[in-house]
């Protein structure tokens, strides 16, 4: 029994971890990803509270109900999702309407369940055998990790939305082993649901909203949702839909190109006159998706062209496809080289290659919506970024990009980044043009200056005998000032007074362009409406994140002190106590200022979480079953040892290592998470010993510890960065040491 007690830790880990990671998925696509993270942070606190049940009411805590809570966990893992997608309120009137704030708490209290009770089961392993934590622990470590592939296996192979079916149907080896006949019998019922449910999963999984044009194909995989649009009854014209937020152009090609001019429409932003500029122009599009940019290189005659897109299937659709064909096989040109790969990784490598960078909408709303654990960014627009662009274009070379909200602030990132590169008069090499037909602003980046010809006719009108197409902001075409202008004339400290949105610029350390939002805009008036993204100054990511640290910090967190005022019991001491909270916020933190920073080494996509979280837990297995032999002070010690040494030599190592391919850039990831990994796997069971049979409260304490340093992790990186955020964390530890060196760690029960 007591080998199979680590078998059972595992599989409800990685049943816990795996479904979290798809519910995180598939949340993000259909409700946005700030609403996903706050529901999901908010259930997380179950488990918590699940151990803490199992110390508040004794009854809970006998084995041989065991069968009944995995048939139970079983249950609501695959009734949830269901429920969550029939009552999902309206998220933008939850502060708003009672009805909706009721629906939000209904679904958190739903969601809230599987964590609940996988909270039960693992605080009753850890509690029957509570001497031999440091095996119990890494059994448990082992089963989440493990759980993170395989997710990813099924989401890639099967989709989203039947893996959240099917993953949980681990638990019926479980309940076969542990279980009598009627168990056995009413897991085999639940097996025949899942399957059911599988079958119907993409209509069950998904919120019903008025599509834009009818849908031709779907397919959703571990990093994206995506739908094909068909435009017009004759097929004219398609689009790519990813994740119900970001929309990119497919151009139908009937014969070759280039095309005549009797046949050649008007393309949005025409960059042919750029494409002229050079005899054999070298093209690269960054977020090539379905392929327009690529249309319109090859159609002015570009002699090489780079389609760069993260996400694999949209290149499979375009190459090999549902989209080949209807494209004439643009893909297969000579001139076209395909790469899935991370933009801002991808041009790293390739110093003054490019005559023209062409990034139309690259960093979409869909690079929001993906989710991952927590509001995860991008590195395509940090002042580290504008200096990659520069090295890689040609010495006469041009970049356009364009967005439809984040242009002010890029603007203050670009200027700062051409005076790091010694760019005498930065402002003499880029034009800023406003788009309102397409309700965009863009940006004309030259190697050169710029001359006021070029800038005139860098993009040709797509309706000549219209002049509204599109007007110049910068440089200044009258006596009339806007934002642009201002903050390149008196940079963005000055401009900001002026400004309802973020004009700071962000970082490598601190790239959260998306959360535009500033505090002096919270007003009752505010929330009456709530708006799943920033782009109008209401700061959604820090609210939400307040609310996360609140409940938990003012609601959850007090039910943890509960067990002190109970008489007649064994109880832990309060440096204890304070040990296991500042463990669980420390090791958090650490965790997701990891998963979003080594996304600039790996490159952004599904291998940063999968190439983190699961190195991390390999490693914190490891470090749980060495914890008899390492001290709390070493481990301790090598913790902040690490962050310091990342700390300094992070930079270096993005722009050494960051010249390699991707494979190489996820080993060296891995070879440095590993040894962090084991020294974080010490603490808790370290902790856990000596709580013994409480280790059910202390396992407690350290999840509603988690949860906290999750949101307090993002709240500092905000605002001081990631470097600040991981020496918080290693201060968070050292204090947990000082704790754990009282004597005092365990009251004993006073008859």
């Amino acid at each position: 029994m007591k080998r199979f007690t680590i078998l059972m830790l595992a599989v409800v880990s990685m049943s816990v971890l795996a479904t979290e990671i798809a519910w995180t998925r598939l949340f993000s696509a259909e409700f946005f990803y700030t609403f996903a993270f706050l529901i999901l942070s908010l259930a997380v606190s179950g488990l918590g509270l699940g151990a803490l049940a199992l110390r508040l009411f004794p009854a809970l805590n006998r084995m041989e109900r065991l069968p009944d809570y995995f048939l139970g966990l079983l249950l609501v893992y695959l009734l949830v999702p269901v429920a969550v997608f029939k009552i999902a309120p309206d998220f933008s009137q939850v502060f708003a309407s009672l009805s909706a704030f009721g629906g939000l708490v209904l679904l958190i209290f739903l969601l809230a369940l599987p964590y609940f009770i996988a909270g039960i089961i693992l605080a009753m392993l850890f509690r029957s055998d509570s001497q031999r934590i440091s095996r119990l622990y890494m059994g448990d470590l082992l089963g989440a990790a493990l759980g993170i592939p395989l997710m990813v296996w099924l989401m890639n192979y099967i989709g989203t939305p039947k893996a959240v079916f099917l993953l949980p149907m681990l638990l019926v080896f479980v309940i076969f082993y542990l279980g009598k006949w009627h168990h056995r019998g009413m897991a085999l019922t639940l097996l025949a649901v899942g399957i059911i449910l599988s079958f119907n999963a993409a209509e069950l999984l998904k919120i019903n909203r008025q599509e834009r044009a009818p849908v031709i194909y779907e397919h959703w995989d571990a990093l994206a949702k995506i739908k094909v649009y068909q435009y017009g009854e004759n097929d004219e014209a398609r689009g790519i839909n990813i994740d119900n937020a970001a929309n990119s152009p497919v151009y139908k090609l009937e014969g070759t190109l280039p095309l005549p001019d009797s046949l050649r429409s008007s393309y949005g932003i025409d960059v042919g006159y750029l494409i002229k500029q050079f005899d054999a122009c070298s093209f690269l599009s960054l977020g090539s998706g379905g392929g327009s940019d690529v249309f319109q290189a090859l159609d002015y005659g570009a002699s090489k062209v780079y389609a760069v897109e993260v996400i694999p299937h949209i290149n499979e659709m375009m190459l090999d496809g549902f989209l080949t064909e209807y494209t004439g096989r643009i893909y297969h040109d000579s001139r076209v080289e395909v790469i899935t790969e991370d933009a801002r990784a991808f041009i790293r490598r390739y110093p003054e290659s490019f005559d023209l960078i062409y990034a139309l909408s690259a960093n979409s709303f869909a690079a929001l919506a993906s989710g991952s654990f927590a509001l995860c960014e991008n590195y395509l627009f940090t002042t580290e970024a504008f200096r990659d662009y520069w090295r890689a274009l040609s010495p006469e070379g041009f970049m356009m990009m364009e967005h439809q909200f984040y242009v002010p602030r890029m603007v203050s990132m670009l200027t700062e980044a051409l005076n790091g590169e010694g760019i005498a008069q930065p402002e003499e090499h880029f034009a800023v043009y406003d788009l309102p037909k397409m309700r965009r602003k863009m940006i004309l980046l030259s190697k050169a200056e710029l001359s006021p010809e070029l800038i005139a006719n860098a993009f040709a009108h797509p309706e000549p005998e219209s002049q509204s197409v599109y007007s110049v902001l910068w440089p200044l075409q009258d006596s009339t000032s806007n934002i642009i202008a201002d903050i390149v004339t008196q940079g963005w400290e000055g401009a900001q007074p002026n400004s309802p949105i973020e004009l700071s610029p962000t970082y490598d350390d601190r790239p959260f362009t998306a959360q535009l939002g500033r505090w002096q805009n919270l007003s009752a008036a505010s929330f009456n409406k709530v708006l799943p993204y920033e782009f109008f100054g209401f700061p959604l990511a820090k609210v939400l994140i307040v609310i996360i640290l609140g409940v938990n910090l003012l609601i959850v967190l007090p039910f943890t002190l509960l067990p002190f005022s109970r008489k007649n019991e064994a109880k832990l001491a309060a440096p204890s106590w304070f040990y296991f909270l500042l463990v669980g916020v420390a090791f958090m933190m650490v965790e997701i200022v990891l998963i979003q920073q080594y996304t600039l080494l790996i490159g952004s996509g599904i291998y940063p979480l999968l190439t983190v979280l699961m190195v991390l837990l390999l490693g914190n297995a490891l470090g749980s079953r060495l914890s008899e032999k390492i001290p709390v002070s070493g481990a301790v010690t090598g913790i902040i040892s690490w962050i310091i040494i990342n700390n300094l030599a992070f930079d270096a190592l993005v722009n050494s290592a960051g010249l390699m391919e991707q494979s190489g850039r996820i080993i060296i990831a891995a070879v440095l998470i590993f040894p962090l990994g084991i020294v974080m796997g010490v603490p808790f069971p370290k902790g856990g010993k000596r709580a013994g049979d409480l280790v059910d409260w202390a396992f407690a304490v350290n999840g509603v510890g988690s949860v906290s340093g999750s949101a307090l992790a993002l709240l500092a990186a905000f605002h001081f960065g990631f470097s600040a955020t991981y020496l918080f964390a290693g201060i968070l530890y050292l204090t947990a040491f000082m704790f754990y060196g009282r004597r005092s760690w365990v009251k004993e029960s006073v008859d």
